[in-house]
C-alpha cells in the first residue's frame, strides 16, 4: 500500500459550495451551429439538502476507520441515494490504508465500488490489496488476479474522465495524483504478472509505472524491474550472449535501486544483495555511479 495513499492529501475530494443548499449548476449548452464540447471531468458530489450535507460532515470528522466506516454504514443507511455515500467510504478506506489494515481496505474499497464502479482511486487500491494479499495456495487465485488486473486497466481509462475534481485545483496537482494513480495501476498489474512468473509482463508493466511518474520514481517498482529481467535471465540457459545482456541489463536497473535507497530498509537491503547477485553473474565489477543510468 504505497503511492495514492502518500500522495492523497493532493486532491482531498471537496463537497461544492452549492452542496449545502442542494443548489445545481446549469448544464452547459453549445450554441447554435457549434458543436457541444467534449464532456468535462465527472463532478465533486453534492449533498441534496443541508441537513443530508450536516451528517456528511459529522460523519467525516471521524479519525478512526472503524468508527468512521460505522458512521459511512449509518449514513447510508438514513440516506440511501446520497451521493456522498461513496465519499465516506472512501476515507474510510484510506484510514485503513494508512493503518495497513489490507483486510478492511478492500472491504471498503469494494463498498465504494458498489456506490461508483467507475472510481478510479478505489480500482487502484483495491486491484493493489489483490495483488498482495492473494497468495498461491489460494483456490481461487486466478480469478482474484484476474479481477484485479481487469481493475487496473479500468482505472487507466477512468482516471481522467470519473475522479472528481474539486473547483480551483491547481492542474500541476491534479496531474501529479493522475501520474501517481496511472503508475501505481501498472505497478500492480506488474506484480500480478510477477506473481504468475510472466516476467516480461512484469518488465513491461513495471516499466510503464516507472514512466507514468518519471519525477517521482517508486524505488520498489525499480528494484522488481531489476528482478523481472534477472528472471528472464535465468531462464535463458541455451544462449550464453542472450543472457549476460539481460544480466546486464537488470543490473543497470538493479544499480538505480541502489542509488535511489539506503540500507537500513527492506528495499535498500534487497536492492543491495540483487546488485552484487547481478554483478557475479554479468561478470561486473562494482563501480559507484554518479547518476542513475536510463533504461
Amino acid at each position: 500500500m504505497k503511492r495514492v495513499a502518500a500522495i492523497l492529501a493532493i486532491l482531498n475530494i471537496a463537497i461544492w459550495a452549492g452542496a449545502q443548499t442542494g443548489t445545481k449548476t446549469a448544464p452547459q449548452t453549445a450554441p447554435a451551429g457549434q458543436t457541444a464540447a467534449a464532456p468535462a471531468a465527472k463532478r465533486p458530489p453534492q449533498a441534496k439538502t443541508q441537513p443530508e450535507f450536516d451528517a456528511y460532515k459529522a460523519a467525516a470528522a471521524n479519525t478512526d476507520p472503524a468508527a468512521l466506516e460505522k458512521a459511512a454504514d449509518d449514513f447510508a443507511a438514513k440516506y440511501p441515494d446520497s451521493e456522498l455515500r461513496a465519499v465516506l467510504c472512501k476515507n474510510a478506506m484510506h484510514l485503513y490504508q494508512s493503518a495497513n489494515n489490507a483486510e478492511k481496505t478492500e472491504v471498503m474499497g469494494r463498498k465504494v465500488l458498489s456506490f461508483d464502479p467507475d472510481d478510479p482511486d478505489a480500482l487502484t487500491v483495491v486491484a493493489e490489496v489483490i495483488a498482495e494479499r492473494t497468495r498461491e495456495s489460494d483456490i481461487d487465485k486466478d480469478q482474484r488476479y484476474d479481477e484485479g488486473v481487469k481493475m487496473a486497466q479500468k482505472a487507466l481509462q477512468t482516471v481522467d474522465t470519473d475522479l472528481p475534481i474539486p473547483p480551483g485545483t491547481p492542474q500541476e496537482k491534479v496531474d501529479a495524483f493522475k501520474s501517481g494513480m496511472r503508475a501505481q495501476a501498472y505497478s500492480t498489474m506488474g506484480a500480478i504478472n510477477y506473481n504468475k512468473s510472466d516476467f516480461v509482463s512484469a518488465q513491461a508493466n513495471f516499466q510503464k509505472a516507472i514512466d507514468a511518474d518519471p519525477t517521482h520514481p517508486y524505488a520498489p517498482d525499480v528494484l522488481r524491474l531489476a528482478l523481472s529481467i534477472d528472471k528472464q535471465a535465468t531462464a535463458v540457459t541455451n544462449d550464453h550472449d542472450a543472457q549476460q545482456k539481460l544480466y546486464t541489463d537488470a543490473l543497470k536497473v538493479a544499480n538505480k535501486a541502489v542509488d535511489m535507497t539506503k540500507d537500513d530498509n527492506v528495499i535498500g537491503q534487497s536492492a543491495r544483495r540483487e546488485r552484487d547477485r547481478l554483478q557475479a553473474l554479468a561478470g561486473t565489477a562494482a563501480a559507484p555511479q554518479s547518476q542513475p543510468p536510463k533504461n
